[in-house]
């Protein structure tokens, strides 16, 4: 592939970074962090939000052949510390408003030091919404990252010898089954994904990809800043994530491509003022992270004129591993009401198994086991878990699914969020997409309960679309007149918002053990 060294490689706000600038500036972070002991197999945190500076420190850390751990820039305390503490980085960079707590909480441990980078720099345009001028934090004791990269302009590291079994990304679990574990993505796992996406989205050279996925989650590291980084595309940044700065960014920049949750999608949708032309330049959008009940993905084809394609990937994929083909809408099973999260893509082998690992005819629900390139050889120093997760290579998702046989996969739900309402199964995905079809309602979630008579009842959650109300009963009506009367949640809660993880995903654990305000 030949790149030009003048064609754009970042944008944030109003600044554009060339391919030769970025590698420069990149070369001059590495020279720096060799400066500070960093070299083949270290580990260094990345602790921010979707800047430019991210994909300038994944650069720095690969040409020197180490390793980018990712952290969660919500994780402070003793979150922050449990991955440390595990993971071992020798450094962290972090956002300059987070270095001091990041600092009291990694005291002690293998941390030698934090740069601190500011989220304004890089850009001259200051808008007051996305940057507070009246917040001043003070510039890192152990050195500021901007300033080390000036320092350091014109210097570039020792070449490393870098193999495709090093790794390239170590990733954590969430740990909603136990403690977080460390998925070690190997550079030859992370190009396998890229070269499987790129080709299968037919994102060719010149594209222009929006940060919309946080990068601390392995699909926007993946499948936004690996591949937009490798693939001769232009990486645009708005910063954390805000409706507003993703719908402005997408028309102002002329963005090609994007990968998000649901969520985010949702939060576009129901931004005031956004229309089909901000969306004008876009080729094929993807939605990752959490499920997409199909009304939405209709609501948001009908209102902007694009559909958006599932796509499904998890830590240990390396992200995205099947994926709606551009140009095709997905079916949706007839039997569950699910939306298909799509194929397998090149090099991926996805099969269907009991309880006892027996493959499943089509059409028959059971594990969705996975096996190729793009999956983890283990999780970082813990073998137990890996046999238990990736025997043979084959890695148990612990999702419930189900193969047609035209290949299509439909995700029903975690084996565990399953609901057993007197001997019957409930999934909790085919209720909640039902509640979606109702016009008040903006997001849904659906959980079991300890029921004495039943075993376990159907509870639901729902948050709804702003200016809308619903009477009492009125959404257990509308789910009965749909769904058999065992699928039909006995009381349906309305709650302001619904717990989530950074990356959009719903968190029913956390409905389960309740604690939220909410009328029935």
């Amino acid at each position: 592939m030949t790149v030009a060294p003048d064609a754009p490689a970042i944008i944030y706000f109003d600044t554009v970074l060339s391919v030769r600038e970025t590698d420069e500036m990149a070369s001059a972070l590495a020279a720096a962090l060799a400066d500070k002991d960093i070299g083949r197999g270290d580990r260094v945190g990345i602790h921010l939000q979707n800047v430019p500076q991210y994909a300038l420190s994944l650069l720095a850390l690969w040409k020197l052949g180490a390793v980018a751990l990712l952290l969660n820039p919500m994780y402070l305390g003793r979150e922050l510390r449990t991955l440390v503490a595990d993971a071992e980085p020798k450094g962290i960079i972090a956002t300059d408003s987070d270095v001091e707590r990041v600092q009291d909480s990694v005291a002690d441990t293998t941390v030698r030091w934090v740069l601190g980078t500011s989220n304004q720099a890089l850009q001259t345009r200051n808008d007051p919404r996305a940057f507070t001028s009246d917040a001043t934090h003070p510039i890192s004791r152990d050195g500021d990252l901007m300033t080390l990269i000036e320092s350091f302009r014109g210097r570039v590291p020792e070449p490393a010898t870098v193999a495709g079994d090093d790794i390239a990304f170590l990733t954590y679990t969430s740990g909603t089954t136990g403690p977080p574990k460390g998925a070690m993505n190997t550079h030859a796992n992370v190009l396998a994904v890229i070269t499987s996406f790129a080709r299968f989205a037919d994102l060719g050279s010149g594209e222009v990809v929006l940060a919309l996925a946080p990068l601390f989650h392995i699909t926007g590291a993946v499948v936004i800043a690996a591949l937009a980084l490798t693939e001769n595309a232009a990486l645009v940044f708005a910063g954390r994530f805000q409706p507003e700065f993703a719908l402005e960014a997408t028309r102002e920049h002329a963005v090609t491509y994007t990968v998000a949750s649901i969520t985010a999608y949702n939060a576009m949708m129901n931004y005031p003022g956004a229309t089909a032309e901000h969306f004008a330049s876009i080729k094929t959008l993807f939605s990752g992270g959490a499920p997409v009940p199909p009304s939405t993905i209709a609501q948001f084809q009908e209102r902007f004129g694009h559909y958006i394609h599932n796509a499904y990937g998890m830590t240990e994929t390396s992200s995205g591993v099947v994926a709606v083909p551009p140009g095709v809408e997905a079916p949706v099973d007839k039997a569950t009401g699910t939306l298909s999260i799509g194929v397998p893509l090149p090099g991926v082998h996805a099969e269907i198994v009991d309880e006892l690992d027996r493959r499943l005819a089509p059409g028959e629900q059971g594990e969705l086991v996975l096996s190729g390139p793009q999956m983890v050889p283990a999780y970082w120093r813990n073998p137990e878990a890996t046999e238990a997760t990736m025997p043979g290579g084959r890695l148990h998702t612990g999702d419930g699914a189900i193969m047609d046989a035209e290949g299509w996969l439909y995700i029903v739900d975690r084996l565990k969020d399953q609901i057993n309402v007197s001997g019957y199964k409930v999934w909790p995905r085919e209720v909640e997409d039902c509640l979606y079809e109702h016009p008040a309602v903006f997001e849904a979630a659906v959980v079991g309960a300890p029921d004495d008579y039943q075993g376990e009842s159907v509870l639901a959650y729902v948050s709804l679309k702003d200016g809308q109300t619903v009477a009492n009963g009125e959404l257990s009506a509308f789910t009965r007149a749909r769904l058999a009367p065992y699928k039909s949640p006995k009381t349906v809660y309305v709650v302001d918002e619904l717990p989530k993880t950074q990356t959009g995903k719903i968190r029913r654990k956390a409905l389960r053990d309740g604690g939220f305000s909410a009328t029935a």
